[in-house]
């Protein structure tokens, strides 16, 4: 084959909301879905191939996955769809180079695009001015910290790219796809001293955070449309039904996440919320009169 409709992994953290359900994600035994592992080669959310009912990274081949992508010693890329009812934890991702010395894992940068957002929604990236360990810490402590994070509102098409090293947690009310590099690896800063299901708060991990942030003051990054993304990991574009022809070559497979619309790809029908992975040296023809992708390869 050389296009695979993609089964994800369901997560229920405590903080999920209910709109993922309302795209068809999940069954009657979920009662919130936090995230949906649309692309995923970790272990801890393996993506199935819809119908086989087998993990994606079982299936397809080196070829298949491409040559760039297969250059890396670990799948590059993981997508996600997130839904929030309540604030996530400010947390932070380290970069490949602490990780690996320290937690034999890879680190994390990734890039969100909004979906839907609730009237004053919006995100925390990065800090407003020049910050310390001692004056983090210290903010930590006092229950301040949120007050030196930036917060953007949001609305449906703004993206925002977050490389490792920096603070950030999503705020409530919002439905995002998530880009990431393949890593679930997060230092949490704080929690709003909240309790899980179990009576307890979920455990920190300051120090570690402390030796990874980016203290200085943040500044998204711009990309030129449709591209929304970019680093050595993945490669982002937003496209609409303007673009139907999806052509990929032996250096990447293509990843094709719809956030409206319904039609079908590659002769597969599709509706809002459904993913695809598109083999390399493959193409697809996309047939809708309203839908809207996330595109994503190794370039």
């Amino acid at each position: 084959m050389s296009i695979y409709k993609l089964k994800p992994a369901i997560k229920d953290y405590l903080w999920g909301g209910t709109k993922l359900k309302e795209w068809g994600k999940g069954d009657e035994s979920n009662s919130i879905i936090s995230e949906t592992w649309e692309l995923s080669f970790h272990d801890d959310g393996l993506t199935l191939v819809d119908g086989l009912d087998k993990p994606l990274k079982e299936v397809v081949t080196k070829e298949e996955i491409g040559t760039k992508a297969s250059k890396f010693s670990f799948f590059p890329v993981l997508i996600k769809f997130i839904n929030s009812a309540q604030n996530l934890s400010v947390q932070v991702h380290p970069s490949d180079k602490y990780a690996l010395k320290n937690e034999n894992s890879f680190g994390k940068t990734e890039m969100w695009y909004i979906l839907e957002a609730e009237k004053d929604a919006g995100i925390y990236v990065g800090f407003k001015g020049e910050e310390t360990k001692e004056s983090v810490r210290a903010a930590i402590e006092n229950n301040t910290i949120m007050d030196k994070l930036n917060f953007f509102k949001v609305k449906p098409g703004d993206s925002f790219f977050i490389p490792s090293g920096t603070v950030h947690a999503i705020g409530k009310g919002i439905t995002l796809i998530e880009i990431q590099q393949n890593s679930n690896l997060t230092y949490r800063l704080y929690d709003y001293n909240r309790k899980g299901i179990d009576g307890k708060t979920r455990p920190l991990h300051i120090d570690k955070a402390l030796e990874v942030l980016d203290f200085k003051p943040y500044k998204n990054k711009r990309f030129s449309k449709p591209q929304i993304g970019k680093c050595k990991y993945f490669s982002v574009y937003r496209f609409n039904d303007m673009c139907k022809y999806i052509k990929s070559n032996k250096q990447s497979f293509i990843a094709v996440s719809f956030i409206e619309g319904t039609g079908t790809i590659g002769g597969i029908e599709f509706k809002k919320g459904d993913s695809f992975f598109i083999s390399a040296s493959s193409e697809a023809y996309v047939e809708s009169d309203n839908c809207e992708y996330i595109l994503t390869l190794i370039e």
